[in-house]
């Protein structure tokens, strides 16, 4: 099932119903953040069989690996994070569309806009601001794991908060132009 539907305008309507017209900006985001959602499909497959791999080592030979333990919640953690910006860039997130339905378009465009600006990008900004420094730290200590025998590189999973969130914030600033372009007619 195709989320998008491109016409000839160049408009894409998604899931909310709005036709955005795409602008050079969001298709260069678009595809980084669609780069980044094949990533993190990828990582299921992986975490799925590192799941079955645990379950086979613990009830087949009697083995438990706090090691793979730590591998499921990092890939998952990783998975989820990047998937973060690629729902929004496919319209799949929550959106509360039951009383948008009877506005006007340009009443939802202007929605759509404030609520980028004030939410969305004010959040992720937000989460940046304080993921930072907190990712740092964690490399300046080379930050472990604290079981004996856990995954080596724990500042490693810290900085895809900050890569989550700035992806989520390019996301929004690419649908910001998109937005922004449907209710001024500039490209």
């Amino acid at each position: 099932m195709k989320t998008n539907v491109q016409g000839a305008d160049d408009a894409v309507v998604g899931l909310s119903g709005l036709s955005l017209p795409t602008t050079g900006f969001s298709r260069v985001i678009d595809r980084l953040v669609g780069w980044a959602g094949e990533v993190a499909s990828a990582l299921w497959t992986v975490l799925v069989l590192t799941i079955v791999l645990q379950v086979v080592l613990r009830y087949v030979f009697g083995i438990g690996s706090i090691m793979l333990e730590e591998t499921q919640w990092h890939l998952y953690a990783i998975g989820f994070m990047l998937g973060l910006s690629f729902t929004e860039l496919h319209e799949r997130h929550v959106r509360i569309d039951v009383l948008a339905a009877g506005f006007t378009t340009s009443t939802r465009l202007w929605i759509e806009f404030l609520g980028i600006i004030c939410c969305l990008l004010a959040f992720t900004l937000l989460v940046v601001w304080f993921a930072v420094p907190f990712v740092v730290s964690s490399w300046e200590l080379a930050e472990v794991s604290a079981a004996p025998g856990g995954l080596p590189y724990r500042w490693a999973i810290k900085s895809f908060m900050v890569t989550a969130f700035v992806l989520l914030a390019l996301i929004g600033m690419s649908r910001l132009t998109r937005v922004w372009t449907a209710l001024f007619g500039t490209r």
